[in-house]
């Protein structure tokens, strides 16, 4: 057995989640034989890309694959894209919404949607809301509930919040609470814990985190498995190193 101490950004933690589920057998043949939904959003952007990638697919345009995005007043940002991202039998649905086929979704079907908050406890996640309809999380529960669709929200651990989901909507849904909502999602979080596992067979812990620099919310994580796999992860965390920011 061998360990080691790494290190990793929010996009590195993004683009780690993003390739694990990319790597996925199940997600990959959903992808060519049923339909696949990827919602706009920046961890998303990452998934994006990789299944395109894995698929041989047209990739997007990263720095417009968002919504809703948590930030202070800063300069303008590039304007967010109008479609998610459809892979029904290998091929893309273009310029689709998840508004546009929810009703034609079932059970062989997948849904990625990012998160706004996770509690690791619980292994549930959150979804912030802040249009008066209920924004994309209605026509998703839609085909989660009323279809037997599966959703699953890769979420990074910087969105780690100490209550359960439910408590927290307990006092921000209240009525007399003003300002956004959140919604505790029937949805599997999928975080860099579960990412480490699936692509390295390491076992992962969060040991610190923090950071300044365009390093905020990352985590310093303690890794430890057989040594091959351990050396395999090394080799990948050099090349995330040299990941460039998120530029939207």
């Amino acid at each position: 057995m061998k360990s080691i101490q790494l290190y990793l950004s929010p996009n590195q933690g993004k683009k780690l989640i993003a390739d694990a589920l990319a790597s996925r057998e199940d997600i990959l043949a959903a992808a060519r034989e049923h339909t696949v939904v990827v919602i706009m959003g920046t961890t998303n952007s990452y998934l994006a890309e990789a299944l395109c990638e894995k698929l041989g697919l047209e990739g997007i345009d990263k720095g417009s694959f968002h919504r809703g995005i948590l930030r202070p007043a800063s300069p303008a940002i590039r304007a967010a894209q109008k479609y998610d991202l459809i892979i029904r039998k290998g091929e893309l649905l273009p310029e689709k919404t998840i508004f546009d086929i929810s009703d034609e979704l079932g059970p062989d079907d997948l849904i990625f949607k990012g998160a706004n908050a996770v509690h690791l406890e619980t292994d549930t996640a959150g979804i912030l809301i802040g249009h008066p309809q209920g924004g994309t999380i209605i026509p998703i529960e839609a085909a989660v509930i009323g279809k037997r669709a599966t959703l699953i929200h890769p979420v990074s651990v910087e969105k780690r919040v100490p209550l359960p989901i439910g408590e927290i909507a307990d006092f921000v849904n209240a009525p007399q609470a003003t300002g956004l909502r959140i919604y505790p999602s029937t949805g599997t979080p999928y975080t860099e814990l579960d990412a480490f596992p699936e692509l390295f067979d390491v076992d992962a812990e969060i040991m610190a985190a923090g950071g300044l620099c365009g390093y905020e919310g990352g985590c310093l994580y303690y890794c430890e498995g057989e040594d091959a796999d351990i050396d395999t992860l090394s080799a990948y965390s050099e090349q995330l190193k040299q990941l460039p920011a998120l530029e939207l």
